[in-house]
C-alpha cells in the first residue's frame, strides 16, 4: 500500500464531464492497493494522513496537519502507484490488489478518514476521471505502511 500526499489550494474530480467532487485548500490524495494490503495497514495510512504536518505555522516551519488546520482531503483510488517498472519499459500491474477487493478497501479508507473528523471529498473507483489540481508547493510526501 502507497499513499501519494500532493498539497493543494484547491482541485476537482470530472467524470465525463461533470464535476464529482471538489475541495479547497488541503491535500490530494492517490491511494495504491496492492495484494496482501490488510486492514491494519488501512488504518496506519489513515493515521498518518490524519496527523502528517505539511503545512507551515507562522514561523515558516511545517507544524501543521490537514486536520489541525480544518482543511479537506480529495482522495483518488491509483493503482498504477503499485506499478512495478523493475522489467523493460511498460509497467507491471500484477502487485495491484483485485478490483472488487480494492473497491471495498477504498472505500473502506475513505470511512476511516470521515469517522476522524476529516472532511473528504472522492474520486469515482474505476473510473477515467480528470482531476484538476491546484498545487501547493510543491509539497509531495510518499507514505508507505
Amino acid at each position: 500500500m502507497q499513499a501519494l500526499v500532493v498539497r493543494i489550494n484547491n482541485g476537482e474530480i470530472l467524470v465525463a464531464d461533470k464535476i464529482i467532487s471538489c475541495v479547497g485548500k488541503g491535500i490530494a490524495l492517490f491511494l495504491g492497493l496492492a495484494r496482501g494490503d490488510t486492514q491494519a495497514k488501512l488504518a496506519t495510512i489513515a493515521q498518518k494522513v490524519e496527523n502528517l504536518r505539511i503545512f507551515e505555522s507562522e514561523d515558516g516551519k511545517l507544524n501543521y496537519s490537514v486536520k489541525d488546520k480544518n482543511y479537506q482531503i480529495l482522495c483518488i483510488s491509483n493503482f498504477t502507484l503499485c506499478a512495478s517498472t523493475s522489467k523493460g519499459r511498460r509497467p507491471s500491474f500484477e502487485e495491484a490488489m483485485a478490483p472488487d477487493e480494492a473497491r471495498k478497501f477504498f472505500d473502506d479508507f475513505i470511512l476511516l478518514l470521515q469517522s476522524k473528523g476529516l472532511d473528504v471529498g472522492k474520486g469515482v473507483f474505476g473510473a477515467h476521471m480528470d482531476i484538476n489540481l491546484n498545487l501547493d508547493g510543491p509539497v509531495n510526501i510518499v507514505l508507505e505502511a
